[in-house]
Protein backbone atom coordinates (compact mmCIF):
# COMPACT_ATOMS: atom_id res chain seq x y z
CA UNK A 1 0.00 0.00 0.00
CA UNK A 2 1.11 3.46 -0.82
CA UNK A 3 1.39 6.13 1.89
CA UNK A 4 -0.38 8.85 0.97
CA UNK A 5 -0.45 12.74 2.76
CA UNK A 6 -2.65 12.82 5.78
CA UNK A 7 -4.88 16.06 5.94
CA UNK A 8 -7.55 17.41 8.12
CA UNK A 9 -10.78 17.60 6.13
CA UNK A 10 -12.41 21.31 7.29
CA UNK A 11 -15.30 21.60 5.57
CA UNK A 12 -17.27 20.09 2.61
CA UNK A 13 -19.14 22.77 0.07
CA UNK A 14 -20.82 21.09 -2.94
CA UNK A 15 -18.34 19.12 -4.54
CA UNK A 16 -15.11 21.25 -3.32
CA UNK A 17 -13.36 20.31 0.24
CA UNK A 18 -11.77 22.38 2.55
CA UNK A 19 -8.28 20.93 3.88
CA UNK A 20 -5.56 21.18 6.16
CA UNK A 21 -2.53 19.75 5.13
CA UNK A 22 0.63 19.46 7.32
CA UNK A 23 3.81 20.73 6.38
CA UNK A 24 5.55 17.97 3.78
CA UNK A 25 8.76 17.58 1.99
CA UNK A 26 8.62 17.27 -1.71
CA UNK A 27 11.24 16.25 -4.20
CA UNK A 28 11.03 18.07 -7.39
CA UNK A 29 11.89 18.84 -10.98
CA UNK A 30 10.77 21.68 -12.85
CA UNK A 31 10.89 22.76 -16.54
CA UNK A 32 10.88 18.92 -17.55
CA UNK A 33 7.74 16.91 -19.39
CA UNK A 34 5.68 14.34 -17.53
CA UNK A 35 7.81 10.91 -17.99
CA UNK A 36 10.51 12.66 -18.19
CA UNK A 37 10.40 14.33 -14.20
CA UNK A 38 8.58 11.24 -13.41
CA UNK A 39 11.70 8.99 -14.68
CA UNK A 40 14.15 11.41 -12.79
CA UNK A 41 12.85 11.13 -9.63
CA UNK A 42 12.10 7.39 -9.83
CA UNK A 43 15.74 7.14 -10.21
CA UNK A 44 16.11 9.80 -7.07
CA UNK A 45 13.55 7.10 -4.82
CA UNK A 46 15.04 3.80 -6.49
CA UNK A 47 18.68 4.81 -4.59
CA UNK A 48 19.94 7.12 -7.10
CA UNK A 49 21.16 9.54 -4.20
CA UNK A 50 23.89 10.60 -1.75
CA UNK A 51 23.04 8.04 0.71
CA UNK A 52 21.96 5.06 -1.37
CA UNK A 53 18.69 4.47 0.30
CA UNK A 54 14.89 3.48 -1.19
CA UNK A 55 12.64 4.98 -0.50
CA UNK A 56 9.09 3.98 -0.83
CA UNK A 57 6.13 5.83 -3.04
CA UNK A 58 4.15 8.41 -1.84
CA UNK A 59 0.72 9.64 -3.39
CA UNK A 60 -0.37 11.93 -4.84
CA UNK A 61 1.97 12.88 -7.28
CA UNK A 62 2.07 16.06 -7.71
CA UNK A 63 2.17 18.82 -10.64
CA UNK A 64 1.84 22.14 -11.50
CA UNK A 65 -0.99 23.06 -14.04
CA UNK A 66 -0.31 25.86 -17.02
CA UNK A 67 -1.15 29.31 -16.16
CA UNK A 68 -2.95 31.24 -18.07
CA UNK A 69 -1.69 34.89 -19.30
CA UNK A 70 -4.57 36.47 -18.02
CA UNK A 71 -4.18 35.80 -14.55
CA UNK A 72 -2.22 37.95 -12.41
CA UNK A 73 0.67 35.31 -11.30
CA UNK A 74 4.31 34.50 -12.11
CA UNK A 75 4.82 30.95 -12.96
CA UNK A 76 8.48 29.57 -13.29
CA UNK A 77 6.93 26.59 -15.65
CA UNK A 78 6.12 23.68 -15.05
CA UNK A 79 6.78 21.41 -12.18
CA UNK A 80 6.73 17.78 -11.07
CA UNK A 81 7.41 16.51 -7.63
CA UNK A 82 7.21 13.36 -5.22
CA UNK A 83 5.92 13.72 -1.52
CA UNK A 84 8.56 11.74 0.77
CA UNK A 85 7.46 9.68 3.15
CA UNK A 86 6.30 11.67 6.51
CA UNK A 87 9.24 9.41 8.20
CA UNK A 88 11.72 11.89 7.07
CA UNK A 89 12.86 15.04 7.85
CA UNK A 90 14.90 18.19 7.07
CA UNK A 91 18.06 16.81 7.84
CA UNK A 92 17.27 13.12 7.07
CA UNK A 93 15.88 13.53 3.54
CA UNK A 94 19.08 11.76 1.27
CA UNK A 95 20.48 14.56 -0.66
CA UNK A 96 19.69 13.71 -4.89
CA UNK A 97 22.90 12.95 -7.24
CA UNK A 98 20.60 14.68 -9.93
CA UNK A 99 20.95 18.45 -9.93
CA UNK A 100 17.68 18.60 -11.66
CA UNK A 101 16.04 17.29 -8.17
CA UNK A 102 15.36 20.10 -5.75
CA UNK A 103 14.67 19.51 -1.88
CA UNK A 104 11.86 21.67 -1.01
CA UNK A 105 9.87 22.06 2.24
CA UNK A 106 6.20 23.36 1.48
CA UNK A 107 4.47 24.90 4.64
CA UNK A 108 1.38 23.52 6.48
CA UNK A 109 -1.47 24.90 4.55
CA UNK A 110 -4.93 25.08 3.90
CA UNK A 111 -6.23 24.22 0.33
CA UNK A 112 -9.91 23.77 -1.63
CA UNK A 113 -9.79 20.57 -3.64
CA UNK A 114 -11.98 19.25 -6.48
CA UNK A 115 -11.70 15.58 -7.13
CA UNK A 116 -12.38 13.62 -10.14
CA UNK A 117 -11.66 10.61 -12.19
CA UNK A 118 -10.81 9.62 -15.55
CA UNK A 119 -7.71 10.84 -17.81
CA UNK A 120 -5.76 14.14 -17.23
CA UNK A 121 -5.76 15.59 -19.97
CA UNK A 122 -4.91 19.25 -20.75
CA UNK A 123 -8.55 20.26 -21.54
CA UNK A 124 -10.04 18.11 -18.96
CA UNK A 125 -7.95 20.02 -16.02
CA UNK A 126 -8.80 22.85 -17.12
CA UNK A 127 -12.15 22.48 -17.51
CA UNK A 128 -11.72 20.99 -13.31
CA UNK A 129 -10.29 24.10 -12.95
CA UNK A 130 -12.79 26.44 -14.29
CA UNK A 131 -15.33 24.69 -12.09
CA UNK A 132 -13.03 24.99 -9.03
CA UNK A 133 -12.85 28.84 -9.53
CA UNK A 134 -15.88 29.21 -10.19
CA UNK A 135 -17.38 27.76 -6.95
CA UNK A 136 -14.81 29.42 -5.00
CA UNK A 137 -15.88 32.68 -6.14
CA UNK A 138 -19.49 31.63 -5.39
CA UNK A 139 -18.73 30.97 -1.56
CA UNK A 140 -16.41 33.94 -1.48
CA UNK A 141 -12.71 32.06 -0.50
CA UNK A 142 -10.10 34.02 -1.68
CA UNK A 143 -7.37 31.66 -3.78
CA UNK A 144 -3.40 32.55 -2.51
CA UNK A 145 -1.61 30.62 -4.86
CA UNK A 146 -1.16 28.93 -8.33
CA UNK A 147 -3.36 25.72 -9.09
CA UNK A 148 -2.37 22.20 -9.10
CA UNK A 149 -2.65 18.97 -9.87
CA UNK A 150 -2.25 15.49 -7.63
CA UNK A 151 -2.34 12.27 -9.05
CA UNK A 152 -2.78 9.36 -7.11
CA UNK A 153 -2.40 5.85 -9.38
CA UNK A 154 -0.49 4.80 -11.55
CA UNK A 155 -0.12 5.12 -15.27
CA UNK A 156 -1.76 1.58 -15.73
CA UNK A 157 -4.96 2.49 -13.68
CA UNK A 158 -7.90 2.11 -15.61
CA UNK A 159 -9.39 6.07 -16.24
CA UNK A 160 -12.83 4.95 -15.37
CA UNK A 161 -11.36 4.35 -11.90
CA UNK A 162 -8.34 6.80 -11.40
CA UNK A 163 -8.40 9.28 -8.28
CA UNK A 164 -7.23 12.90 -9.70
CA UNK A 165 -7.72 16.09 -7.73
CA UNK A 166 -7.05 19.64 -8.76
CA UNK A 167 -5.80 21.61 -5.75
CA UNK A 168 -5.66 25.10 -4.91
CA UNK A 169 -4.00 27.20 -1.69
CA UNK A 170 -6.77 29.29 -0.23
CA UNK A 171 -7.87 31.86 2.47
CA UNK A 172 -10.08 30.16 5.01
CA UNK A 173 -10.24 30.34 8.97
Amino acid sequence: MVEEISYQLIKKIGSIELRRYPKIILAEVNGKDDTSAFNILYQYISGYNITEETIKMTAPVITSTKIKMTRPVISKGSTFAFVLPKQFTETTTPKPKNKEITIRIEPEKTLAVLRFSGRTTKKRVETFEKELYTQLEKIDIKIKGNPFLMRYNSPFTPSFIRRNELGVEVEYE
